[in-house]
């Protein structure tokens, strides 16, 4: 399921968290309902249309268990701009027909609770922005239908405060939720590191120690000691995040001349960038160091040229001098799929490569300056 959030983010498919607070919520619905009709029973006496009354609690409770059902099987669609737009707008209506139902002083609405449900599920689902937005369309219903039929007793203010906190439940609840699922995302990242370092211990680190004592060759076994800290650095998880985009390309461009020899040279075409995520430099700095990689060990290469512009978002031009291959007949490599398109993708950008045999190989990343797309917890590569 892909949608639409604040800031333009689109959502990939919903996590396990998400589908949990999706259950929580849909409990939270009937307990709401069951609220609308204890209130309109206690409350029949100053009722004007009944029928009315007892018919939008039985829609209310169509939407409950279509939810439910949508919550309980994971249902994509229940995240969708159709779906939540749905919830909000019978929200609203809700709170505007209870002056209908009416038609005069009233001390009690019968759908205070229930339309909560609807901002809460707009923040879940596109964030606090979103979430908040819902709140206050909701809080606009409350005082329309106050306008067809008084509340006893109530105030600007009261009106005002119902609407604020509208407001804050779908804001406050979009919030929590990006709280929840960034940490969803360190903890699953903190998993993935211990899984691959039980792996790696006793295989690849302890090679590369064993090349540092007995290599002859000194560049050999620097080589060696660079992969080891990296490696360890990065299972530990106190990697360095770049700092900036240039000190970030320069830094991969170093790393692979020493490493293979390729030649590479880093242009800009401003030196006075806008500011970049740095989710977002660390995700452009690892494709052009694996593109770089590819081209010294995959396509012979000797020289590279990585070109940069940075405007209203990152455009990265990587370009070799090798032995280019054929896109027809070359399946992408893990590298290329992990360490280039992977990582794009989740940002909100893309990785497209040009190659023909012969010609070299330019490989293209494109990525906005802030991340748009929700990522979801996965395991580093």
């Amino acid at each position: 399921m892909t949608g639409v959030s604040d800031g333009g983010r689109t959502r990939g498919a919903p996590s396990d968290l998400e589908w949990g607070v999706a259950r929580g919520l849909a409990v939270f619905r009937w307990f709401a309902w069951a609220w609308a009709v204890a209130v309109l029973v206690v409350t029949r006496a100053d009722l004007a249309r009944p029928g009315a009354a007892v018919a939008l609690l039985g829609l209310v409770a169509v939407v409950n268990a279509a939810t439910t059902e949508a919550a309980i099987r994971r249902r994509p669609a229940l995240f969708g701009v159709p779906a939540i737009a749905g919830q909000v707008l019978a929200g609203a209506g809700l709170l505007v027909a209870d002056g209908w139902v009416y038609e005069h002083a009233h001390g009690q609405t019968f759908g205070s609770a229930w339309p909560v449900a609807a901002a809460l599920a707009a923040g879940i689902a596109f964030g606090p922005v979103s979430g908040a937005g819902a709140g206050l369309l909701i809080g606009a219903g409350r005082a329309l239908g106050h306008d067809l039929a008084p509340f006893d007793d109530a105030s600007t203010l009261a009106l005002v405060s119902s609407a604020v906190l509208f407001t804050l439940a779908g804001g406050a609840g979009g919030a929590a939720m990006d709280r929840m699922r960034t940490a969803e995302t360190e903890v699953a990242r903190a998993r993935a590191r211990e899984e691959i370092a039980r792996t790696l211990h006793d295989g690849v680190l302890q090679t590369l120690a064993v090349i540092q004592r007995r290599s002859a060759d000194t560049e050999l076994a620097a080589l060696a000691r660079d992969q080891e800290l990296d490696l360890r650095a990065y299972l530990a998880g106190d990697r360095p995040a770049a700092i900036d985009l240039p000190s970030a390309l320069r830094t991969a461009a170093a790393h692979v001349e020493r490493r293979d020899g390729l030649r590479v040279e880093v242009l800009f075409v401003e030196d006075d960038l806008p500011e970049v995520a740095p989710e977002v430099v660390d995700a452009v700095a690892g494709a052009v160091r694996e593109a770089l990689t590819n081209a010294a060990k995959h396509g012979q290469a000797k020289r590279a040229t990585v070109f940069v512009d940075v405007d209203d978002a990152v455009f990265c031009s990587v370009k070799d001098d090798g032995v280019g291959f054929d896109p027809a007949t070359t399946t992408p490599g893990l590298g290329t799929t992990s360490s280039i398109k992977g990582p794009l993708a989740a940002l909100g950008g893309r990785a497209t490569i040009d190659a023909r045999p012969g010609s070299g190989v330019e490989v293209r990343l494109e990525a906005p300056l802030r991340p748009r797309n929700r990522a979801r917890p996965t395991a580093p590569s």
